[in-house]
């Protein structure tokens, strides 16, 4: 437990720092997690799950041990909507706990969480989530609104995409959203794409994957989020990334860009799914599952192989890239 809770409580301080030094301009911050001594990193990655272990939440928490095990596991990303249904009260809130510490118990997960905040998460007290006391309670825990993780082998790009979303500044529908250091909107876009923008061309690794809470593309409930379309999306192509991550439809999603070589890849099943929705979208549909369920990566300076799993631990879907051979698909069982 030692050794592998090692670089939870490492960041611990990083994370104050940043939250110290933190203002509306989302300045990205750094974090460095070592690769094996192979060269490899392996993970998994789960979104929309807070919901005190119900809507099957704990049986795919088993299944995220089990396959956290068997892949010998660096850490976890969360894509958001981390406590339903609106985020967490303060950092004294049970939810935490009941949600997150009782749930996500198997040996293979007591690894560092990188999280994004999503929607429901903004409609609570979004500084308790970002706070270092939770890492207090749970060494594991990390939640930044963006911020860089660096690999090594690959870079991971967090971006905060609630705000984007101007719905829920025009039209909260009787909800309410905590935007403190956030508003006003459009400075904090603004800085936050050109922060991105330049931290992408500046990154030498050899994978650029970038994970929000928001789709781009979707074919289920939510669809495709416009505003990341309009000012995320382009970034995203003339820099090269190679896969954008996302929760918020509950569902399992690969879907290809017909005119660049981004996947967009939704794991968005980490509870309550099965919305029996399905509208196509303009790029390349390899992969749909209206379920739930939660997805691996296992990736080398050269590889990256992805599986997508549903909540009994069946692998229903993979998808193989490489640097000289982009994309290779194989569905397996259900799709």
């Amino acid at each position: 437990m030692e050794k592998t809770m090692a670089p939870c409580l490492l960041l611990s301080l990083s994370l104050l720092v940043c939250l110290l030094s933190s203002n509306s301009s989302a300045e990205l911050q750094r974090f460095h997690h070592s690769p094996k001594s192979d060269g490899s990193l392996s993970l998994i990655v789960v979104g929309d799950w807070g919901r005190k272990g119900e809507f099957n939440q704990s049986q795919i928490a088993a299944q995220m041990g089990e396959t956290g095990e068997n892949l010998d596991i660096d850490f976890v990303i969360s894509a958001g909507d981390n406590f339903y249904e609106d985020g967490l009260t303060g950092v004294d809130d049970k939810a935490f706990a009941e949600s997150f510490t009782n749930v996500y118990t198997a040996k293979s997960l007591q690894k560092q969480w990188y999280s994004v905040l999503g929607n429901h998460d903004y409609r609570g007290d979004v500084l308790a989530q970002l706070s270092p006391v939770l890492q207090e309670i749970d060494p594991r825990w990390l939640c930044l609104r963006s911020f860089i993780l660096n690999t090594e082998i690959a870079d991971f790009f967090f971006v905060d995409t609630s705000p984007f979303v101007l719905k829920y500044w025009n039209e909260p529908k009787g909800d309410q959203y905590d935007w403190r250091e956030v508003a006003p909107r459009d400075q904090y876009i603004d800085n936050l794409l050109q922060d991105l923008d330049w931290a992408l061309k500046d990154s030498r690794a050899p994978w650029k994957f970038v994970i929000g809470h928001h789709t781009i593309r979707s074919v289920s409930e939510h669809g495709d989020t416009e505003e990341l379309v309009e000012m995320l999306l382009p970034i995203l192509k003339e820099n090269g990334v190679d896969l954008y991550i996302n929760g918020h439809d509950h569902c399992l999603e690969h879907i290809s860009s017909r005119n660049s070589s981004i996947q967009y890849l939704t794991s968005g099943g980490g509870s309550k799914a099965w919305r029996g929705a399905y509208t196509p979208n303009q790029d390349s549909l390899q992969f749909f599952y209206d379920g739930q369920g939660f997805m691996s990566m296992q990736l080398t300076s050269a590889m990256v192989e992805i599986e997508f799993y549903d909540v009994f631990g069946h692998v229903l879907h993979q998808l193989n890239l490489q640097k000289e051979v982009r994309s290779y698909f194989k569905m397996i069982g259900r799709g």
